[in-house]
């Protein structure tokens, strides 16, 4: 399984939710350390990373089938520089068709959420992606555990139901 959400994708029939809770990913990643020296993509899908074209046909492919693919991060406020990064670079999903939305740790701290980020497709699988303090990926479990799958939905929903879609979140 080396590309497991590729695999989910590929599976989905109506839907696809990525919940991310993260304030920081990679942060070794040479992308975010170009945009850490001051790189900016500007709304520009030409200075895109060459990674990014790959993501960008799944997340095409995916929605020309009639999945509605639906990301919503949970962040820290003041953000970290990594969410920043994230922000500059969400133009780019959005255009591939994914929904995004930013939910402030505050106002989720009421709401019952899994421990790890994760996605779910048609409500009937959710693959868990566990990580390293540092926010390296050091493992993936799926999962179609009936009360996971509940826990999992309300949560996502709830999420998605407070959040600010990305055009009109600002970064504090």
């Amino acid at each position: 399984m080396k590309y497991p959400v590729r695999e989910g994708l590929a599976a989905a029939r109506h839907s696809a939710m990525h919940l991310e809770m993260r304030d920081r990913y990679t942060p070794d990643a040479p992308e975010f350390a170009r945009w850490r020296a001051g790189h900016r993509y500007a709304g520009d899908h030409a200075r895109l990373p060459d990674w990014w074209a790959a993501w960008a046909d799944v997340v095409g492919e995916t929605t020309a089938r009639g999945v509605t693919m639906r990301r919503a991060r949970i962040v820290c406020e003041p953000v970290t520089d990594y969410i920043r990064y994230e922000h500059d670079m969400t133009f780019a999903n959005v255009a591939a068709g994914e929904l995004v939305r930013w939910l402030p740790r505050r106002e989720a701290a009421d709401i019952a959420l899994p421990g790890t980020d994760l996605w779910m497709f048609d409500g009937s699988t959710v693959l868990f992606t566990f990580f390293s303090g540092d926010g390296d990926v050091v493992d993936r479990e799926w999962t179609t555990e009936p009360s996971v799958l509940a826990m999992v939905s309300t949560a996502f929903e709830t999420v998605w139901e407070r959040a600010t879609p990305h055009e009109d979140y600002k970064l504090t």
